[in-house]
């Protein structure tokens, strides 16, 4: 199973916790957002929903 992890642009406001939190780096910081660079990796956890307080970061299963 597969899982497709997304950040709304819009909503992130760069704080950084979703790249704290990831147990398998799956995001990294571009421009002062929050991107998943490696996407492929993304174990479904949502560790990085449930820490995101701007509600930007959406996990979906492919």
């Amino acid at each position: 199973m597969a899982f497709n992890p997304s950040v709304d642009e819009e909503k992130c406001v760069g704080c950084e916790e979703c790249v704290d939190v990831c147990p398998v780096e799956v995001f990294e910081m571009r421009d002062g957002k929050s991107v998943p660079a490696n996407a492929e990796e993304c174990l479904g956890c949502e560790s990085c929903v449930e820490v995101c307080s701007e509600h930007a970061i959406t996990v979906e299963e492919t």
